[in-house]
């Protein structure tokens, strides 16, 4: 593993970790309210998330005091929460403890971390040369293609499938992160 790969990998994971951290805290405040989402509400909720990021990024000024930072974080757990989704299926009210909820999260997180360091690996830390705002595009197009197979019902011929996508848009809403932090502490 190269020392650029070993890099990323300790960005990601400290990110992931702050993630985690705001997640734990919103459970303590509002319990895993988020099972009673379908998944096309999870859907929808990330195309909101990523549009304000694109009209952070296009209009010359915000009016609401987060920026784009936050809202990447709020994909990345949005993304893990609907990863949660597809495979427990959303229920009525609320039918896990915060424990159980938390160490779902973990094993999303984990399942995303070991997904970037091999397509890492592969690109060969490409993402590190992208413009943030290339991740926003990438994420929304990924948000379309879920959308997509939603409307048929998950029938696809020969496309990968909304968990794909899922980790897709967390995997690069962590790049938009780090990106984002190197550029504070470049300041």
């Amino acid at each position: 593993m190269s020392k650029g790969e070993q890099k990323t990998n300790k960005q990601f994971q400290d990110v992931l970790e702050e993630c985690r951290l705001l997640f734990k805290k919103k459970l303590h405040d509002y319990g895993p309210s988020w099972r009673i989402l379908r998944p096309t509400a999870l859907t929808d909720q990330l195309f909101i998330k990523a549009k304000r990021i694109r009209s952070l990024e296009t209009k010359p000024e915000a009016l609401i005091d987060e920026g784009e930072r936050e809202e990447f974080i709020g994909l990345i757990n949005y993304g893990i929460i609907g990863l949660i989704q597809l495979e427990k299926g959303y229920v009525d009210t609320p039918d896990i403890s915060n424990e159980e909820a938390l160490n779902l999260y973990d094993k999303k997180a984990f399942q995303a971390l070991e997904l970037m360091k091999k397509k890492n690996h592969d690109y060969d830390e490409a993402w590190r040369s992208m413009r943030v705002s290339s991740y926003t595009d990438f994420i929304l197009t990924k948000i379309q293609r879920v959308k997509e197979i939603e409307d048929i019902a998950g029938a696809t011929l020969v496309s990968e499938g909304i968990d794909a996508n899922y980790l897709d848009i967390i995997n690069y809403a962590v790049f938009g992160v780090i990106k984002l932090t190197s550029s504070l502490d470049e300041c």
